[in-house]
């Protein structure tokens, strides 16, 4: 038996047909029509109707006839289908076009993760969201970086720490790398997301009030840090080394899980003396 490549082609037709028949004309309050229904779900006038195009657009992508919809016509056909998130990411996927974002930018962590990264210390860790918001932290990164607990929530933003806050503009050794990284990943965030206002209000905070994000901005960088490494002057034990993970679960992809760890064997030491103090 020869093993055949899927073709996106025919997957996509087949996936439009099951989920067109898996409707129920009644709960999307569709007239009754006189003409009785001899298959199960939506007829394909319906689904053309409710996704905005023709009868022979929708017969021609169930027939597997070559044609590649634009991604706003895949918007439509998952809002026409109802389709579920994951359904919705799949038909991007088929279609070979970039999810848009679905819903809101997260701006509380999710019970489960907020617990997880509780759980993590002494490690430290913290959950953000797309724009850099810190969401949940534990003791391990209250001891490392500060108490985000006791900044106003506008500037509880690694970003806005980074570049504003007075006692970690110097925390970095190698400060403009690590602005930099954060300035190309930032600008990944906002063309994935470029409804975000509170996004775009923020960018426009940190190109009037900060030159050095304004130069770095303007070099156009994009980059997204999955892992690295940063060396931190810490004012109490002194320098400390970390490596560092970002990883995204798989139900809240808004949100980000940073763990950091030491680097190396004195860093390990010193951030042994801030959890024993």
């Amino acid at each position: 038996m020869i093993s055949r490549p899927v073709d996106p082609t025919q997957e996509l037709a087949a996936f439009l047909r099951t989920r067109r028949e898996r409707l129920d004309p009644h709960d999307l309050g569709l007239p009754s029509r006189r003409q009785s229904r001899r298959t199960p779900g939506l007829r394909r006038e319906e689904v053309a109707e409710l996704a905005g195009v023709s009868i022979d657009y929708i017969v021609r992508l169930e027939q597997a006839r070559g044609l590649r919809p634009s991604a706003d016509v895949v918007e439509a056909l998952a809002g026409a289908l109802r389709l579920a998130p994951d359904e919705r990411a799949y038909l991007f996927d088929l279609t070979r076009h970039r999810p848009r974002d679905a819903g809101k930018p997260t701006t509380a962590a999710a019970p489960s993760l907020a617990r997880l990264v509780a759980d993590l210390s002494p490690l430290p860790a913290m959950l953000m969201n797309h724009r850099f918001d810190i969401l949940a932290w534990n003791r391990g990164m209250t001891r490392l970086l500060l108490d985000f607990g006791t900044l106003p929530a506008a500037q509880r933003n690694s970003l806005w720490l980074c570049l504003m806050h007075p006692g970690i503009r110097e925390f970095y050794i190698d400060r403009e790398r690590v602005v930099r990284e954060g300035i190309a990943h930032l600008r990944s965030a906002w063309a994935a997301h470029p409804e975000d206002r509170t996004l775009g209000d923020l960018i426009t905070e940190f190109t009037a009030g900060d030159l050095e994000f304004a130069r770095l901005w303007a070099e156009q960088d994009v980059k997204i840090p999955g892992r690295g490494s940063k060396a931190m002057r810490h004012p109490v034990v002194g320098d400390i080394a970390v490596h560092f993970e970002v990883l995204m679960p798989l139900q809240d992809t808004d949100q980000r899980l940073m763990i950091c760890r030491a680097a190396d064997e004195e860093s390990q030491a010193a951030f042994d003396r801030l959890c024993a103090r």
